[in-house]
């Protein structure tokens, strides 16, 4: 028997993702050995939506202190900087290099997916690392033990630039319009939401327990086949 799938579809340049990673790391932590944890990014800013910190910097002036208040999370000095000097910043903020990196990771660690993606946004929205630019993720392979040419050359590798896009589109057949979004894999094909948009720890808990004891899938058999390469439906 293989444990059931809890599914977190988060961004790199979700603010609220961000607030929620400590809420993520309590509920692995909660259920430790109970279901196995698949992180799928959203491309949130990527292609078209990609867009400079000069028109998306008002908007996160204003929710970051949100963010703050009800998450108890902090953003670094370094970052507000380019959020609250917009218009003498070059960031770029776009979704697909921070992407590619949580696929190359997962290929390598993925038992440790949830604690990269909470790396890559502490990175952004702490240190004010600029995720669409490769010398942010210098230090990343080194905390992780990871040959660094052997990550450089993955990240440039259209391979898993498309595994990364496969992972947006994902997001629009499981009908994923905000993040964070979080599913319990209750089928094959069966996907129950258990969380949209910021859920305190102790809701979400509630509510995962509910899902999995009412379902029955403390016994779900995951397929064969990743996560990646099934056909997912509602």
């Amino acid at each position: 028997m293989i444990k059931p799938i809890l599914i977190y579809c988060y961004d790199a340049y979700c603010g609220w993702c961000y607030g929620f990673s400590p809420v993520m790391k309590k509920i692995a932590a909660d259920f430790k050995g109970k279901f196995d944890i698949e992180v799928l990014s959203g491309g949130m800013m990527a292609g078209e939506q990609a867009m400079p910190i000069e028109k998306a910097g008002p908007f996160i002036q204003e929710e970051y202190r949100r963010v703050e208040e009800l998450a108890g999370v902090k953003y670094g000095e370094d970052f507000l900087w380019h959020i609250n000097n917009p218009d003498k910043s070059d960031w770029v903020m776009n979704s697909e290099k921070p992407a590619i990196a949580l696929c190359i990771f997962k290929e390598l660690y993925p038992e440790r997916q949830l604690e990269f993606a909470g790396d890559l946004q502490y990175a952004l929205n702490y240190e004010g690392r600029d995720l669409d630019d490769d010398e942010a993720y210098r230090h990343l392979p080194e905390k992780y033990g990871i040959d660094p040419d052997l990550f450089y050359t993955k990240l440039k590798s259209e391979a898993y630039k498309e595994q990364a896009y496969y992972e947006f589109a994902l997001m629009k057949q499981l009908q994923v319009t905000g993040y964070p979004t979080v599913f319990i894999q209750a089928g094959e094909i069966k996907f129950v939401m258990v969380a949209r948009g910021y859920t305190e720890h102790t809701a979400l808990s509630e509510r995962i327990e509910h899902v999995l004891t009412e379902t029955g899938t403390y016994t779900y058999c995951r397929p064969s086949s990743s996560l990646a390469q099934i056909n997912i439906k509602l």
